[in-house]
């Protein structure tokens, strides 16, 4: 479509028309080119009655505006909570400064800057990236600097399962009856997250099993309980709705205060190397030492194909070698 096609102060970008006019907002057009409602939608431009106020440009206001976009709000709960720390770090560092101005020299030049701590560094050109996309849906600007700008390398240890060893020694700490034991007996008997498992009530256990919806994933699993986890369940006291409750028993247990306990016990086990997560490892590897295929083991903890494969990557090598130096020595 040539300019000349388009009605006065219309313009088209990338990603699609916009209304631009000198001392006047920048506004995308929402409608279809030529449609009656693109129409009355640049007529209304004209007449002030679509006009947008008049905001600073800059890191502060794109960022009040991202929380009440759809891009945010559809964000699950523990995504917009890591999501909004580094908002809260951006905003320190440009948040009078213009987006429109960034250049990736300057993404590349943040990144560099805390590259000492490089899962901190990629997040933050991650969400950098983000509200650049949310900048360009404004109509601020046309491109996203931060688009390419490569990751670093991160150069630490794979997660590994507890051994049996220290689960023994965790289950020796935090007798039955303990909010510490049954918070890893859900773990580990469930395969779920912890965001997961902070929020089973009793009424999820159904048909010898626990119903639940992941908050990540949105996935609806039913989880039969193993032995182990129901003998926790058979002595946990039920004082709320939840199975896990903070000391008034008002609300659920938090995630500070349960990583908090946990830690703790860890420290005192010498388990610092193996957290809550790894619980989930176990899970998964324990299905596939029972001889459960893929899809056995996603029923449970309703992983991907190949989330499925990552966690049990370790288990799968001694697991086949096994099988390989039995195969090996028959006669």
């Amino acid at each position: 479509m040539a300019k000349r096609e388009l009605p006065k102060y219309i313009y088209r970008q990338r990603n699609g028309l916009y209304f631009q006019r000198r001392r006047w907002p920048s506004q995308k057009i929402q409608s279809a080119f030529g449609s009656p409602e693109f129409w009355a939608e640049y007529a209304a431009i004209l007449k002030g009655e679509a006009k947008p106020k008049v905001l600073h440009r800059n890191f502060s206001t794109l960022i009040r505006s991202y929380h009440k976009s759809p891009r945010y709000r559809n964000l699950k709960p523990r995504t917009a909570l890591d999501y909004d720390k580094y908002t809260v770090f951006i905003e320190d560092r440009f948040g009078p400064l213009n987006p429109a101005n960034l250049q990736r020299k300057d993404v590349i030049r943040l990144r560099d800057h805390n590259a000492e701590k490089p899962y901190f560094a990629n997040y933050a050109v991650k969400v950098i990236r983000i509200l650049m996309e949310h900048c360009i849906d404004l109509g601020w600007r046309s491109d996203n600097p931060a688009k390419g700008v490569s990751l670093l390398k991160l150069d630490t240890e794979p997660r590994l399962p507890w051994p049996q060893s220290l689960i023994d020694g965790f289950r020796n700490a935090a007798p039955l009856g303990t909010r510490e034991r049954l918070l890893m007996e859900l773990c580990l008997g469930s395969g779920q997250r912890i965001g997961d498992v902070l929020e089973m009530q009793w009424s999820d256990i159904q048909d010898g099993g626990i119903a639940l919806k992941q908050n990540k994933t949105g996935k609806r699993l039913w989880v039969p309980i193993v032995p182990s986890l129901q003998e926790a369940l058979d002595v946990a006291p039920r004082r709320s709705l939840f199975m896990l409750t903070n000391h008034r028993a008002t609300n659920r247990w938090s995630y500070r205060g349960a990583s908090q306990a946990i830690r703790k016990i860890r420290e005192d086990i010498g388990a610092l190397n193996f957290d809550i997560h790894s619980w989930r490892y176990n899970a998964a590897c324990e299905l596939v030492e029972a001889g459960c295929n893929d899809e056995l083991v996603a029923a449970v903890t309703g992983q991907s194909p190949k989330m499925v494969a990552h966690y049990t990557q370790q288990i799968r090598q001694r697991v086949r070698a096994i099988e390989a130096q039995n195969r090996r020595h028959r006669p």
